[in-house]
């Protein structure tokens, strides 16, 4: 039996026939790939927070499952059914807060109980626009309703605008309770899930895996905890006493807590106002319980974020300021509190990454 050489042409016939092969079996993964992120797309910031919220509660849902005998369905139930209360009952209020002020003066306009006062004759005097006020203004402070139609096309886009940031809070509200139902099974299947994880991280590095999976994991929990925890808590505190005093807009200023909160500002913006109301609006005993329970929440900053935050993470508040504006233009009410998280769990894990030390081998290359 002879070895006859292969031709030339045998040797690019196999070589075209494997390449079209490969390139089939790209094109198909390639596809498979696409559709998959296409049809998942719509749910990320709902597997994300899910994720957030599962990680954050881990620990308590832990210690739940042993005081219930090991019962995880039955604790996932539990703290699903919790969570989904926790953020039905506050965002109902906030949304009633924001619907009744405009019901109010539409109401107002109608039975003519809203009135403006006349405008100062000094109006007059303002450079350029100071007749188009002064005459605007009278008319408003006599015939109210006149006043409202003649800028009504001009408030058409306005309301535009109002109409389709309201839509986007529907749908970002009806994504934050998918996740808090969506968090319950994660949290049901963590153990399975986190050893997925921690295998996946080791494939991609074999070296730093497991270590970049647990950073983010104490990054997810300090930011969940000491960023939007504490305030989430001053949020509840300051409304609970603003709503119980009746002070006005409690709702919105209870919403405006929250986010100076959450970007780290603080929440000295609300509560000096709110007690300087307090000592003019109220009576003595009840100025003092409102400005008790108003210091109490701005001094949460100072007590406990510190104490939560106390695990050597530093990210900057230009990275937290970010992750909510740009999670809320995003995601609107997840990105509130997605937006921070997965900023911040990114500047960690790249800044561990760069320090990270190399390989021997590669330093004596």
């Amino acid at each position: 039996m002879t070895n006859e050489p292969i031709g030339f042409d045998a040797v690019e016939r196999r070589f075209n026939a494997r390449f079209i092969e490969l390139s089939i079996r790209i094109l198909v993964i390639g596809l498979l790939f696409y559709w998959t992120i296409t049809i998942i797309q719509p749910f990320a910031p709902i597997f994300v927070w899910s994720g957030v919220m599962a990680v954050a509660f881990y620990p308590l849902f832990e210690k739940l499952s042993a005081l219930l005998g090991g019962r995880r369905i039955l604790t996932a139930t539990l703290m699903t059914l919790g969570g989904l209360v926790l953020v039905i009952g506050p965002a109902t209020w906030i949304a009633f807060g924001f619907i009744e002020p405009v019901k109010d003066f539409i109401a107002g306009i109608d039975s003519g109980d809203l009135s403006i006062p006349p405008p100062p004759e000094t109006v007059k005097d303002w450079p350029i626009v100071g007749p188009q006020i002064f005459s605007y203004w009278e008319l408003a402070s006599t015939n109210l309703r006149s006043a409202v139609t003649m800028i009504a096309p001009q408030l058409k886009p306005v309301g535009e605008y109002m109409l389709g940031a309201a839509r986007n809070a529907g749908d970002g509200a009806l994504k934050f309770l998918l996740s808090v139902l969506l968090s319950g099974f994660v949290i049901a299947s963590g153990a399975q899930l986190l050893a997925m994880t921690r295998a996946l991280a080791r494939r991609i590095n074999p070296s730093s895996g497991d270590q970049f999976v647990n950073l983010a994991g104490a990054t997810i929990n300090a930011v969940s905890r000491g960023v939007m925890g504490v305030s989430l808590g001053q949020a509840i505190i300051g409304g609970v006493g603003m709503a119980l005093a009746k002070v006005p807009a409690a709702s919105l200023l209870t919403m405006a807590i929250l986010v100076l909160g959450i970007i780290q500002v603080g929440p000295l913006l609300v509560v000096a106002p709110v007690v300087f109301w307090a000592w003019t609006h109220l009576s003595t005993g009840a100025a003092i319980a409102l400005t008790l329970c108003m210091l109490t929440v701005n001094y949460m900053d100072n007590v406990l974020k510190p104490m939560l935050l106390a695990h050597g993470l530093s990210t900057p508040m230009l990275v937290i300021f970010i992750g909510v504006i740009g999670g809320v233009i995003a995601h609107g009410l997840p990105g509130l509190f997605v937006g921070p998280v997965v900023l911040a769990v990114i500047w960690e894990l790249g800044k561990a990454w760069i320090e990270e030390e190399p390989p021997v081998s590669e330093v004596d290359e």
